[in-house]
């Protein structure tokens, strides 16, 4: 889709249109969901987060000026999140509960791929990230999340949280060197690249 496809949905489903909504979603619905994954770590609390989000997005549209639809979106899915980080209205689920979620699709190994032993320790560096993203507090969390695994810019992400610039680069950069520090206890996992040593 390109912009202007998107800025004539985005009028036909301010006027109404359900369709041109759900055309809006299923553009969106996968990036929602995986922002939603990386702030609450939680398969089930994500899913619900961007399914409310949308609600909310679709009874807020007419308050939609332009701009970057994205970033807009975004906003209404990590304040939801956010929310609900702060209240802790959530536990997270155990660790079986998310490799029998995320597991399937690792295991769907084309003849190419790489060994069993890869694929798990695959599973455990992602699973690791995910625990020291998730022992950030919500601020951190927020602003790593939107830039490291979203990739979003620093003005995209002064645009989806209303926060200043300063205020993201200085969240950003405690968040980045709390990670360092919480993932030298698996050290093993990381690439060689990314390893640290006490020698150095």
């Amino acid at each position: 889709m390109i912009p202007d496809d998107e800025a004539r949905l985005v009028g036909l489903a301010q006027g109404g249109d359900l369709e041109a909504f759900n055309a809006l979603v299923l553009r969106y619905q996968d990036y929602l969901y995986t922002v939603a994954y990386r702030l609450t770590g939680d398969a089930a609390a994500a899913s619900d987060m961007a399914q409310e989000a949308f609600i909310a997005a679709y009874k807020k549209l007419s308050s939609y000026k332009g701009g970057n639809l994205k970033a807009w979106l975004a906003r209404i899915v990590t304040n939801r999140c956010y929310d609900e980080l702060r209240h802790g209205k959530r536990r997270r689920t155990t660790a079986m509960d998310n490799l029998r979620e995320g597991g399937e699709e690792v295991l769907r190994l084309a003849n190419d791929a790489p060994s069993p032993e890869n694929v798990v320790q695959q599973r455990e560096l992602q699973r690791a990230i995910q625990d020291c993203i998730n022992a950030l507090n919500p601020e951190q969390r927020l602003v790593l999340v939107l830039s490291d695994v979203q990739g979003m810019t620093y003005q995209e992400i002064v645009e989806t949280t209303a926060l200043n610039l300063g205020t993201v680069k200085s969240r950003l950069s405690r968040a980045r060197k709390a990670m360092r520090a919480c993932l030298q206890a698996v050290q093993e996992l990381l690439p060689a690249q990314f390893r640290l040593f006490n020698n150095e």
